[in-house]
Protein backbone atom coordinates (compact mmCIF):
# COMPACT_ATOMS: atom_id res chain seq x y z
CA UNK A 1 0.00 0.00 0.00
CA UNK A 2 2.87 2.26 0.73
CA UNK A 3 4.40 1.46 -3.06
CA UNK A 4 1.43 2.30 -4.12
CA UNK A 5 1.15 6.25 -2.52
CA UNK A 6 4.47 7.01 -3.26
CA UNK A 7 3.83 6.30 -6.99
CA UNK A 8 0.46 8.65 -6.72
CA UNK A 9 2.55 11.05 -5.36
CA UNK A 10 5.07 11.57 -7.69
CA UNK A 11 3.19 11.07 -10.53
CA UNK A 12 0.88 14.37 -9.16
CA UNK A 13 4.24 15.88 -8.66
CA UNK A 14 5.21 15.35 -12.29
CA UNK A 15 2.30 16.90 -13.24
CA UNK A 16 2.42 19.97 -10.72
CA UNK A 17 5.65 20.48 -12.01
CA UNK A 18 4.84 20.31 -15.96
CA UNK A 19 2.55 22.96 -15.32
CA UNK A 20 4.38 25.33 -13.40
CA UNK A 21 6.86 25.17 -16.00
CA UNK A 22 4.21 25.87 -18.68
CA UNK A 23 3.50 28.47 -16.97
CA UNK A 24 7.16 30.29 -16.67
CA UNK A 25 7.90 32.71 -19.28
CA UNK A 26 10.49 31.15 -21.19
CA UNK A 27 10.82 30.59 -25.04
CA UNK A 28 9.38 26.94 -26.75
CA UNK A 29 12.59 25.33 -27.07
CA UNK A 30 14.00 25.72 -23.61
CA UNK A 31 10.08 24.73 -22.19
CA UNK A 32 10.62 21.46 -24.10
CA UNK A 33 14.30 20.95 -22.51
CA UNK A 34 12.56 21.02 -19.44
CA UNK A 35 9.54 19.00 -19.82
CA UNK A 36 11.71 16.11 -21.22
CA UNK A 37 14.37 16.21 -18.17
CA UNK A 38 11.11 16.40 -16.10
CA UNK A 39 9.44 13.54 -17.34
CA UNK A 40 12.32 11.37 -17.31
CA UNK A 41 12.95 11.82 -13.60
CA UNK A 42 9.80 11.07 -13.13
CA UNK A 43 9.30 7.71 -15.12
CA UNK A 44 12.89 6.77 -12.76
CA UNK A 45 11.62 7.20 -9.79
CA UNK A 46 8.41 5.24 -10.72
CA UNK A 47 10.69 2.66 -11.92
CA UNK A 48 12.56 2.99 -8.65
CA UNK A 49 9.31 2.52 -6.55
CA UNK A 50 8.23 -0.51 -8.88
CA UNK A 51 11.37 -2.15 -7.92
CA UNK A 52 13.12 -2.29 -11.02
CA UNK A 53 16.34 -0.75 -10.10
Amino acid sequence: MGSLISILITFLVVILVLYLVNMLPIDGRAKQIVRIIVIIIGVLSLLKYLAVF
